[in-house]
């Protein structure tokens, strides 16, 4: 052997040695994901599976921990005037966004007013008690409000929360959400509508010592079934919205790991009221056939039948052991012979036809046609619709639907749960619900600061959205995070996001 040939040779062995090493050290954590996330503009974002994408991509001046404490993230601390109309908040320093840009007091007043202020923006209602956002320093902001607003920390736990970068977002104009800019623990690389997103780890990312996997890819996977299948064939390492009947199948596979908990939001049935000629018929213009409709679902029977008890039934914005249910308000059972009664007494011929819009979801078809079976024996007939998730949306938006089935993820704070969806004029008030005393009572209820006093208003909300409102509240889903035991430092938390930092690949 010649001594080129045996240089070459040995150069050869050592690259292909060092093969592993190298790929060993690119780590790459794949999540399915039970759909494809909407726009990727924290302004317009509206989705549940977006929300997760957005905790890699862009950090927020608050987060909420595992006990829905609300903690400091871009923020280090934050002061409230005593007359609550006056809040200051002191940012970490050093910061940056994906594009090298500081994160400073100019980028927050900048992000904050383009919530405020984007046509279209469904940030707007949640953070309208600011009235003027003020750079004091580099390091320090003020929010002056029109007036004394509870939940406003709560809200900037969430996409109200995040900033993004001007210089980007200034270049981009509407086109934001293509490429977002953040000032997250990864930057967006690319996404394929339906098929990927793809980010990577920030180099110069605040707490970057605690940013252990080098790459992230999302992939939307409506059926869950084939979700779990990938998770167990090692194809993903993470799936959300593991379907409860396979919890026994996940437990039992030494080569998983279970997370579970009761979500802060519901599983409810929105019924378009006003928004268009859609709502020209009983359902949408009387409460009573609303209430007949209500009467004829036995939530119970849906939480065992679909989801093996894991689920809570429900009837409100949050859950019977949530400490703003109002207990006044309890689950009704099934009866279907007041709910023919109602019918009766609305002159309403049967059987009352509904276009039944559900989301293309392996369980939320289930429950439609559990649902279905139901309302039929009251007088119901429910035409299922089964719509991909994105597009729903838009079609609730245009109000093209009488029923739909709609998930809320939740917040921690119940305004999150009621201001959007029952606020006249609100963007996510997909029935186009309206009653003036019911926003005085929401607007009221932003502007107390004790607990009693805003229970005792939310009561009366109860009373009037409980039998008139466009929202038929069901259940209270599970939510089932199964991932491989390979993923180390993962921790449920009780808004069902996927938090990244910390996490570590075996």
């Amino acid at each position: 052997m010649s001594l080129r040939f045996a240089a070459i040779r040995s150069a050869l062995l050592c690259a292909a040695l060092a093969l592993p090493t190298l790929a060993a050290a690119q780590t790459h954590l794949r999540i399915g994901l039970a759909e494809d996330p909407d726009v990727l503009d924290p302004s317009f974002g509206r989705t549940y599976v977006g929300r997760i994408v957005f905790a890699s991509i862009c950090d927020k001046l608050f987060d909420t921990d595992d006990k829905l404490n609300i903690v400091p993230q871009l923020a280090l601390s934050h002061e409230t005037s005593a007359d609550g109309k006056m809040v200051t908040i002191k940012l970490r320093p050093g910061v940056k966004f994906h594009d090298g840009e500081p994160m400073d007091a100019e980028a927050v007043k900048f992000s904050l007013e383009r919530h405020l202020t984007m046509q279209g923006s469904f940030r707007r209602p949640e953070i309208s008690a600011i009235d003027k956002v003020e750079a004091v320093d580099p390091t320090t902001v003020r929010l002056l409000l029109k007036n004394a607003y509870s939940p406003l920390l709560a809200q900037l736990t969430d996409r109200a929360g995040m900033m993004v970068s001007p210089k980007a977002a200034k270049e981009a104009g509407d086109r934001f959400g293509q490429k977002p800019v953040c000032a997250g623990p990864y930057r967006f690389v690319e996404r394929v509508q339906q098929d990927r997103i793809v980010v990577e780890r920030f180099a110069d990312y605040w707490d970057k010592d605690r940013v252990r996997i080098d790459r992230i890819t999302y992939l939307p996977i409506p059926d869950s079934t084939v979700r779990l299948a990938n998770l167990k064939s090692g194809q993903l390492d993470l799936i959300e919205r593991a379907l409860a009947t396979d919890i026994k199948e996940i437990q039992s596979d030494r080569r998983l790991k279970l997370a579970t908990g009761i979500d802060l939001g519901y599983m409810g049935m929105t019924i378009n009221v006003a928004n268009g000629e859609a709502a020209k018929n009983p359902l949408g213009q009387d409460p009573r056939i609303r209430q007949a409709l209500s009467l004829a679902i036995d939530r119970e029977a849906i939480n065992q039948v679909v989801f093996n008890g894991a689920a809570r039934p429900g009837n409100q914005w949050v859950n019977p052991e949530n400490p703003w249910y109002q207990k006044k308000f309890p689950v009704p059972t099934r009866d279907i012979a007041t709910a023919k009664k109602l019918i009766a007494e609305a002159g309403v011929k049967t059987p009352v036809a509904v276009d039944y819009m559900v989301p293309n979801n392996p369980e939320t078809r289930q429950v439609a046609e559990v649902i279905q079976a139901m309302a039929a024996e009251a007088g119901f007939d429910m035409k299922i619709r089964v719509t991909e998730f994105a597009t729903s949306l838009n079609e609730a938006e245009a109000g093209r639907y009488q029923a739909y089935m709609l998930n809320w993820s939740g917040r921690p704070d119940p305004d999150g749960n009621l201001y959007v969806f029952h606020k006249t004029g609100a963007p996510q008030n997909y029935g186009k619900y309206s009653s003036p005393e019911v926003d005085a009572w929401l607007d009221e209820a932003r502007a107390r600061s004790g607990k009693d006093e805003r229970m005792a208003i939310y009561e009366k909300v109860a009373g009037k959205l409980l039998t008139e409102g466009s929202i038929l509240y069901l259940y209270h889903r599970a939510v089932i995070i199964a991932h491989s035991a390979r993923l180390e430092g993962f921790k449920a938390h009780p808004d069902g996001l996927v938090r990244v930092v910390g996490l570590t690949m075996k």
